[in-house]
């Protein structure tokens, strides 16, 4: 399919976005040399249609799977069915699988905009600056439907990887799961998981979710001469998803654990009224080594 790119840039680094495609972006990159910053999207993966190809997505109206067919609300219970051919979960929100629209586009700012009625009513907004090769991310949502609702944000990227990669995020606890099921309970992290000094990533598959996290994250990548010095708002746990056998690995900045809405107190949800909103943010600075 054909997809309309935006393109931003700084001295240092260029950004292309595709609002179309759930406001992802498609590559960030040093302008100098060329270098991925975040995972490399070819035209085979801006063709393809999906943000799962792309390099990074926003993560609204919540993050990652929701078990039970939906959720509760005050006012009743919020049907959900899965939402892709691959999992039997409804999974990242809605806001990643819609065309959002340009509000605003210079040099180096970028605001984009969506308007869902899918599940429930709600505006979404993402604001993108790049200043100094710092890349700004600040998504924002506000509830729009006459019942209160549970929102939950977070961000999509994927990060190059290679055999050096190096990872500095410090957790307190980690949620596992029993018996094949989603994540229920939190637990001290192992040493294997444990980024609470840098670190390289683990030769076996990592998915799970962390908490107790301040916000502040260093992906270290001393092949490719460069280190990216991260911090986020509004998320006090990180996804890590760390495939085997694959270029990349995710590290996305979330405000709620996976199945929050089906957890005791649902950990980092907001219910929100209508008119009220909540917001997160990420920033990545790249610095050569």
């Amino acid at each position: 399919m054909a997809v309309t790119e935006l393109h931003l840039q700084d001295r240092l680094t260029r950004l292309s976005l595709a609002p179309e495609l759930g406001a992802s972006l498609v590559n960030w990159e040093v302008k100098a040399t060329g270098q991925a910053l975040l995972r490399h999207s070819d035209p085979a993966a801006l063709a393809s249609g999906t943000p799962r190809r792309l390099a990074c997505y926003p993560l609204a109206p919540w993050s990652n799977r929701i078990a039970g067919g939906g959720f509760a609300r005050r006012d009743g219970w919020q049907a959900l069915t899965p939402n892709t051919g691959h999992d039997p979960y409804p999974i990242h929100g809605s806001a990643w699988q819609q065309a959002w629209q340009v509000e605003h586009h210079s040099e180096r700012r970028a605001r984009l905009r969506l308007h869902s009625e899918v599940p429930f009513a709600y505006q979404a907004t993402l604001d993108v600056h790049l200043h100094e090769g710092c890349l700004n991310l600040d998504l924002h949502v506000t509830h729009l439907d006459g019942p209160a609702t549970w929102y939950g944000l977070g961000l999509h990227p994927y990060f190059p990887r290679y055999p050096d990669t190096q990872l500095y995020a410090a957790a307190r606890k980690v949620w596992l799961a029993e018996h094949g099921r989603l994540p229920s309970y939190q637990a001290e992290v192992p040493e294997q998981w444990c980024f609470n000094a840098l670190g390289r990533l683990p030769d076996t598959v990592v998915d799970h979710a962390f908490s107790g996290w301040p916000g502040e994250c260093v992906i270290e990548q001393p092949s490719a001469g460069y280190r990216l010095a991260c911090s986020a708002s509004g998320a006090e746990h990180f996804l890590l998803f760390c495939p085997q056998g694959q270029g990349f690995f995710c590290f996305e900045p979330v405000s709620h654990p996976v199945n929050a809405h089906h957890l005791p107190g649902r950990p980092g949800l907001r219910l929100l009224q209508q008119g009220e909103g909540m917001s997160l943010g990420f920033r990545m600075q790249y610095r050569p080594l």
